[in-house]
């Protein structure tokens, strides 16, 4: 049976200043979530503020993508932090964007956690229940990545009244013990185009995915993660759009 309504997101508003990074105005027309850097690894006040108004003109789900303060290492490095800490500096980035979004007269939609603070939060209990502690103060779900077993992940979250997004790779390989491969592992990164869209498929019609390893494992995944880093990457958004609309219509 076919996993309907599965929705696209992808990181946005990760150009700070004067530089630019992805190719937000392209990506836009063509995603249903928008996962908006806060500052903390990439953004500034000006594009949170215009990252905003572009998805409101495409009618996209805003999220906020808060991060460690790690602006040098992209939000790609963990940091030992306590969970009061933890809480706080995700309260700071997620308020900081909800009041933007409300200048805006729109809303915010959901957090999706970005780089390290989100590969912990899937190996530490501790951090985990920090995030969906501060993500409780907004009263919308938070972003996880869908495994084999959701959950432990569920029960901290229900704790909290929080509710859960699950989300899967379009380029992204999984082990058969049901997280993601490690990006240094031959094989864990998808290159081929038709190998993408093929998985893809597979997540939307079946609920399903191909290991690494070579066994077919269940994904119950609400929302399928793509970028739009470059030209190339925004093209492959617009195959994988196609494929959904084919799949769900």
């Amino acid at each position: 049976m076919n996993k309907t309504n599965i929705k696209l997101n992808c990181d946005m508003g990760e150009s700070y200043g004067q530089w630019t990074m992805g190719c937000d105005e392209l990506a836009m027309p063509h995603i249903d979530q928008a996962s908006i850097a806060c500052g903390f690894h990439a953004s500034d006040p000006m594009i949170m503020n215009s990252t905003v108004k572009l998805a409101i003109n495409h009618n996209v789900a805003i999220g906020a993508h808060p991060s460690y303060p790690d602006i040098q290492g992209f939000g790609r490095r963990s940091m030992t932090l306590s969970k009061n800490e933890i809480s706080n500096m995700v309260i700071y980035q997620v308020g900081a964007l909800k009041a933007i979004c409300e200048s805006e007269n729109t809303t915010l939609h959901y957090v999706k956690p970005h780089g390290a603070l989100y590969n912990d939060m899937l190996k530490n209990t501790s951090v985990f229940e920090a995030v969906v502690d501060a993500v409780s103060c907004f009263n919308v779900p938070l972003m996880t990545l869908a495994t084999q077993d959701n959950q432990d992940r569920l029960d901290i979250a229900d704790d909290y009244d929080v509710p859960l997004l699950f989300e899967t790779f379009a380029d992204r390989r999984y082990l058969s013990n049901g997280h993601l491969a490690p990006r240094s592992m031959a094989g864990a990164v998808i290159h081929d185009d038709q190998a993408i869209l093929d998985q893809v498929t597979q997540i939307v019609r079946y609920g399903k995915v191909r290991t690494l390893d070579g066994y077919t494992l269940s994904i119950d995944a609400d929302t399928i993660c793509v970028h739009g880093d470059n030209l190339d990457a925004v093209q492959m958004i617009e195959k994988i759009r196609k494929v959904i609309d084919s799949e769900e219509g």
